[in-house]
C-alpha cells in the first residue's frame, strides 16, 4: 500500500474546505487552509508558489515547478479543486479521514481531494526529476468549483495562452474525460391573481397555469432535446431535470406566483443550435410563450476537446482510455476562456461524489499516483 498518498489525503480531508455558498453544514468554510497545505507541499518540492485571491479569503494556489533542458517544452497544468460540497446530512465524520475496509472516508475523499492527493504524491515521487521532465509542470488548486467555478474562470482569464494542456482532477476512474455536457440552470415563472381561497373563481391560479407547462416540458421538450440530430456519439442525449417547484403562500389564498427550477444538460449539437433558442421555440409552438417568464443563469457550454490531441492520447494510454461525462467541471472554463486544451482525469468513481458517506478506495488512490506519474514521464 502506498501509505504516503493515504496520509496526504487524510491531511487534506481533515482540513475543512466546504464551499460557503448555500447550506454548508459547518461553520468552517472556505478554501484558504487547503490551498496553503497544497502550496507548502509544492514549495517543499522546489516549486515557486503564490496565491491568487479570487474572492475574499478564498484564493487559488498556483505552484510552478522548475524546468531544465530543451527550450520550448510543453506547459502542462494539473488542476484539482480545493472546495467540497456541504457536509449536511453526512452519516460519517466528514473530517475524520478514517481508513477502514480498504477505503479512506470523509468529505472530499472522492471529489476531489483524492485526485489532489494522487497528484501531489506523484510529484513527490518524481521529486527533483520534475525539472527534467519533457514538459514544464504547474499545479493549481482552484477554489469555488462546486458553485459557479469562480477559481477556474479567474485562472483562465489571468493566464490565458500560457499553458498547452490541462488535466483537471475529477474522479473518472483514470479515464481521460475529453467531452462533457453543457449546463443551463433556469427558472420559469407564472403570475396570477391572489384572492381568498373560498372564491377561487375570482382569481387566477399561478400554480394551475404552470402545471401544463411542466407536463409539456417533461414530455414534448424532453423528446425535442433527445432528437437524433442532437445526439452525441459519446455523450448520448441531452436531458432536462425539473428540480423544484414552488408557488403560493397559504392554503386559503389563490397563488399569484409559481416558479419551476430546471436543469438542462446538453450536447454540443444542442449548444450549436442554441439551448435557449430551442426552449423558446418549444414554448412558442406549445402556446406557453405568453404564460411563463424565463429567468436564466449563464449558459455553460459543453467541453469538446479533441480525443486525438497528442497529450489526450498519452493521458489515455497512461490510464483507462477516453470517456465522456454528463457532469460539468473546471475543464470547460480553462478551454473556453483560457484557450487551453483540457480534460478531466483522476482516480475514484463519480458515484461516490457528494454522498453521505463519501469514500475512495486505497487501491484507486494508488492507481491514481501511478497514472499521473506515467503520464508526466511520458510527455
Amino acid at each position: 500500500m502506498n501509505s504516503r498518498v493515504v496520509r496526504i489525503l487524510q491531511d487534506l480531508i481533515a482540513i475543512p474546505s466546504v464551499n460557503p455558498d448555500g447550506e454548508a453544514g459547518t461553520a468552517q468554510t472556505g478554501e484558504l487552509a487547503c490551498a496553503e497545505y497544497a502550496g507548502e507541499f509544492c514549495r517543499r518540492l522546489g516549486a515557486e508558489v503564490w496565491y491568487d485571491e479570487v474572492l475574499p479569503g478564498r484564493p487559488n494556489v498556483v505552484a510552478r515547478f522548475p524546468s531544465r533542458g530543451a527550450a520550448g517544452k510543453q506547459r502542462i497544468l494539473l488542476g484539482p479543486h480545493t472546495d467540497t460540497v456541504s457536509v449536511s446530512g453526512m452519516t460519517i465524520d466528514p473530517f475524520g479521514a478514517e481508513v477502514r475496509d480498504g477505503r479512506v472516508w470523509g468529505r472530499g475523499a472522492c471529489d476531489t481531494k483524492g485526485t489532489m492527493a494522487a497528484m501531489l504524491a506523484a510529484l513527490e515521487e518524481i521529486g527533483p526529476g520534475i525539472a527534467d521532465l519533457g514538459a514544464e509542470v504547474t499545479f493549481a488548486g482552484f477554489m469555488g468549483e462546486e458553485t459557479a467555478q469562480h477559481g477556474s474562470r479567474h485562472f483562465a482569464e489571468r493566464y490565458a495562452g500560457q499553458y498547452d494542456f490541462a488535466v483537471v482532477g475529477e474522479p473518472t476512474g483514470c479515464a481521460a474525460v475529453h467531452t462533457h455536457k453543457g449546463s443551463w440552470w433556469l427558472r420559469l415563472h407564472t403570475e396570477g391573481k391572489a384572492v381568498h381561497g373560498s372564491t377561487p373563481e375570482r382569481g387566477v391560479n399561478a400554480v394551475t397555469l404552470m402545471l401544463p407547462v411542466v407536463a409539456a416540458l417533461d414530455a414534448g421538450f424532453r423528446e425535442r432535446l433527445a432528437a437524433p440530430e442532437f445526439r452525441h456519439g459519446v455523450l448520448g442525449d441531452s436531458t432536462i431535470n425539473i428540480g423544484m417547484i414552488r408557488g403560493g403562500t397559504r392554503t386559503n389564498i389563490v397563488p399569484d406566483h409559481c416558479t419551476v427550477w430546471l436543469d438542462i444538460r446538453f450536447t454540443p449539437g444542442v449548444h450549436r443550435y442554441g439551448v435557449r433558442r430551442l426552449l423558446e421555440e418549444f414554448l412558442e409552438l406549445s402556446g406557453y410563450a405568453g404564460v411563463v417568464r424565463i429567468e436564466s443563469d449563464p449558459v455553460c457550454a459543453p467541453l469538446e476537446t479533441d480525443a486525438g490531441h497528442p497529450l489526450v492520447v498519452k493521458l489515455a494510454a497512461a490510464g483507462c482510455g477516453t470517456a465522456g461525462a454528463t457532469w460539468f467541471c473546471d475543464a470547460l472554463w480553462l478551454a473556453e476562456i483560457g484557450g487551453i486544451p483540457s480534460v478531466a482525469a483522476g482516480p475514484g468513481d463519480i458515484a461516490q461524489a457528494h454522498t453521505a458517506d463519501e469514500w475512495i478506495s486505497v487501491a484507486a488512490l494508488e492507481e491514481g499516483v501511478g497514472f499521473y506519474r506515467r503520464f508526466l514521464e511520458s510527455v
